[in-house]
């Protein structure tokens, strides 16, 4: 069943109430500068997800730990929340460490809400071979540079593998399922060009790879 089944639904609930169309207008401003701040390239070839196993040990707690994205749009860095999400946070570095989400892409963008990445099948449905969970609390909110897991519908809530998204819009309207996983705290601008090359819901228009993922430790 294809991750993120349920925001599929919410994305398209959110289409339905948008009226205007200003989520879109939001996030395209100077459209054509910002789409030429993206490198052209080709999509790397689809890879097996491989089978991993969940690391045992938990981060350490008197560290900060973050994840530099460069991709061909731009970098951008998202800053962990172990506290939010213990068991989803050290298998994020460990696979970032491991190089899993290097050379992987975007492959769905749905312009003003999200953009998903994580799978090297680019299937939309592959993973590292094991899942974590972390309920996320009954408060929480999907906003404006959130990073949370994506899922199947059928999965439990806080269940996660290797496939992520940042929102987008300023507010995805999505329960409390997915696990929280941090914040973006740098670079929304290479988000915001990864955005608007979203077409409806699916690839972008044109190529985003994740060259590599580096784990910043302090």
């Amino acid at each position: 069943m294809r991750a993120f089944l349920a925001v599929l639904v919410a994305a398209s609930f959110l289409a339905g109430c948008g009226g205007s169309g200003e989520p879109a207008a939001e996030t395209t401003t100077s459209t054509a500068a910002t789409l030429s701040e993206c490198v052209s390239v080709e999509a790397p070839a689809p890879r097996d997800a491989g089978s991993s196993k969940a690391p045992s040990a938990p981060l350490d707690e008197a560290k900060t730990y973050a994840l530099v994205f460069d991709t061909s749009c731009g970098s951008f860095t998202v800053t962990l929340d172990p506290r939010l999400a213990p068991k989803t946070s050290a298998s994020l570095v460990a696979l970032a460490r491991s190089g899993y989400f290097d050379d992987t892409i975007f492959h769905r963008v749905v312009p003003g809400f999200v953009i998903q990445g994580g799978d090297p099948t680019q299937s939309g449905s592959g993973g590292p071979g094991y899942s974590t969970v972390d309920v996320p609390p009954s408060d929480a909110a999907y906003t404006r540079g959130v990073v949370a897991m994506a899922k199947s519908g059928v999965e439990a809530p806080g269940t996660a593998g290797s496939q992520f998204f940042v929102v987008t819009g300023d507010d995805a309207g999505l329960p409390p399922e997915y696990a929280i996983v941090g914040k973006v705290t740098d670079g929304m601008d290479t988000v915001e060009r990864i955005d608007a090359l979203g077409v409806v819901d699916g690839p972008p228009s044109k190529p985003v790879v994740v060259t590599s993922v580096t784990v910043s430790e302090s």
